[in-house]
């Protein structure tokens, strides 16, 4: 009957005939994380009251049942609900606000990365955008495109790194008829065929010194020779790289020149990665779950206060590009309409472990720093004065909290 209606709250009795009451909250944990569980019992103990709440329990109260105390606590619980609500809906506004050209941000990291992006759009003519991989970097350029004069015009993306070496000046700069062998055709070159509009040059770091030469003198003059070809071309192109290297380890090492670092580097925007933006994960986690939910059809809602505190630990090492992996596959895995701890990939479960083993200094959720104390009330022995497993903050849907 909780699978089918999944309800809001379930009175529970710990004694039942043919199965233990805890063996019932399992279940009913496992499968409806949203629903709240008060567990009523007539022979009460401290250990099975700690038990219950360790296991998921929201409440534990004794018989006889006084129903005055019985409407006080699903009244707080119905409260609750409707804060969670009220949040979500809070969220969802703010989801509006942060958004800016594809990406998201609320911190004051990325709000900086926001507002230089708006005041270099219109002028720049080279712009370097750096950051490790999965922060975003392809989403900038589009974003100084879109914002820029010629974002009606051509949009040539190269990808240095997938590129062969013989092929490269080619690639960028097209070649004439006879210039090698199998150039049996004239080949436009990137740059000019995005003539008036933007080239993309990402992984701009994995280039040979020879072509970084080559393209120096492009930046510069705003010419280009095909391959085989005497003739000079000139091009009216803007120009954006990417990379995820240290562009200044590089120069350090004699494999990058410094002066067409200098070229590319006029403006720079560096992206911070998801560890170093922590507060974003809220925002982040219920964008990308809305947009898997609508992509697969299915009615999730959000994700579980435990499985929020598992993404919360976990520490990125994929940033962005990895956290929408991460929901993706949750999303296919999830059966009700929240993502739990069990619909998590086993790798985020065991590494976000990890991570608390190894930082014991790590500032928590107030909500998972309150629950010891409530277990150690009631195992003191508060016999009437119940439990709450979940504070507002601390229920199943998304929360605005700063996770560092």
């Amino acid at each position: 009957m909780v699978l089918d209606r999944r309800p809001q709250i379930v009175l529970l009795d710990l004694m039942m005939p043919t199965m233990n009451g805890l063996e019932v909250l399992d279940r009913i944990v496992e499968a409806a994380p949203e629903t709240e569980v008060i567990l009523v019992t007539g022979q009460y103990s401290a250990e099975s009251a700690v038990e219950a709440i360790r296991r998921g329990a929201s409440d534990y109260i004794t018989k006889p049942i006084n129903l005055n105390v019985l409407r006080e606590r699903i009244a707080k619980l119905v409260a609750e609900a409707q804060q969670r609500q009220a949040a979500l809906q809070l969220d969802a506004e703010l989801l509006k606000t942060y958004q800016f050209e594809g990406m998201i941000g609320r911190s004051p990291l990325m709000l900086q990365v926001f507002a230089k992006i708006r005041r270099v759009a219109p002028h720049y003519r080279t712009a370097l955008v750096t950051g490790a991989s999965g922060t975003g970097k392809e989403l900038v350029a589009a974003a100084l495109r879109r914002l820029s004069p010629v974002s009606n015009n051509r949009f040539a993306v190269c990808n240095c790194s997938a590129v062969v070496e013989t092929l490269f000046e080619s690639e960028l700069f097209g070649h004439v008829r006879g210039a090698f062998t199998g150039a049996v055709q004239e080949k436009v070159g990137l740059f000019e065929y995005a003539e008036g509009g933007t080239v993309f040059l990402d992984e701009i770091g994995e280039i040979s010194l020879e072509m970084q030469s080559k393209l120096l003198r492009v930046l510069e003059n705003r010419e280009i020779q095909r391959v085989g070809s005497p003739a000079v071309k000139k091009v009216n192109v803007q120009v954006i790289a990417a990379t995820n290297r240290n562009l200044q380890e590089l120069i350090a090492e004699k494999k990058f020149r410094e002066d067409l670092y200098y070229r590319l580097s006029m403006v720079e925007i560096e992206l911070p990665r998801l560890s170093d933006r922590r507060e974003d994960l809220p925002l982040l986690e219920r964008f990308f779950v809305e947009q898997f939910a609508t992509q697969y059809g299915k009615p999730i809602k959000g994700i579980t206060p435990r499985a929020q505190i598992v993404l919360a630990r976990y520490p990125w090492p994929g940033n962005v590009r990895e956290l929408r992996s991460i929901l993706g596959s949750a999303c296919m895995m999830a059966e009700g309409e929240m993502i739990d701890v069990r619909d998590l990939p086993e790798r985020i479960r065991v590494r976000a472990a990890e991570t608390k083993n190894e930082d014991s200094n790590e500032l928590l959720p107030l909500a998972e720093v309150e629950r010891p104390l409530r277990i150690a009330r009631l195992g003191s022995g508060g016999r009437q004065q119940g439990a709450s497993r979940q504070d507002p903050g601390d229920q199943p849907g998304y929360r605005l909290q700063d996770h560092e």
